[in-house]
């Protein structure tokens, strides 16, 4: 694989998957599984391009798989949808384990601020400009849920410049 190319994934897909899940939750409250699935085949055309040991590789799937296992949990417990626990673990295999416990910590940071913020919102009259339109009424509803993949893309974008998938870049 040329550098171009792994330089434009590591530099384009998460970022852009992270963006597409953020706003995909925002305006559908939902997270395509196709989301995680490029996550993953982008990670593992990374770790060949980039001559990832095997062992750094396990590493990494074994935090996804915590991550996947917890968020499940969460899931089961009705406190995060099933695209939201998929990302997290498609993202944790990204970061690994030296990223992880910092995604966590935003991830849970931003969750709590924007839920707040929302719950805060659905006190206030929907204006006017957003009336009639789905996805902002939906998301005013006092029973709709809280579109929290939004937070842990934010909390992805904020860890990844400082992975060494981007510290590469530099060189």
């Amino acid at each position: 694989m040329t550098v171009a190319l792994t330089d434009a994934i590591r530099l384009l897909l998460f970022p852009a998957m992270m963006a597409f899940a953020a706003s995909s939750d925002l305006f559908t409250m939902t997270i395509s599984n196709r989301v995680a699935l490029a996550l993953i085949a982008g990670f593992a055309i990374m770790a060949a391009a980039t001559g990832m040991e095997s062992s750094a590789i396990l590493s990494h799937a074994g935090a996804a798989a915590i991550v996947l296992a917890a968020a499940f949990v969460f899931f089961a417990r009705g406190w995060i949808g099933g695209g939201d626990a998929k990302l997290a673990a498609a993202t944790a295999l990204w970061l690994g384990f030296d990223y992880l416990m910092v995604y966590l910590l935003y991830a849970s940071l931003l969750g709590g601020l924007l839920t707040l913020v929302i719950l805060r919102l659905r006190l206030t009259p929907l204006p006017a400009a957003l009336a009639g339109q789905d996805w902002a009424e939906r998301l005013h509803r006092m029973d709709s849920g809280i579109p929290y993949g939004i937070a842990l893309a934010a909390a992805a974008l904020l860890v990844y410049p400082d992975t060494p998938w981007m510290q590469a870049f530099g060189r």
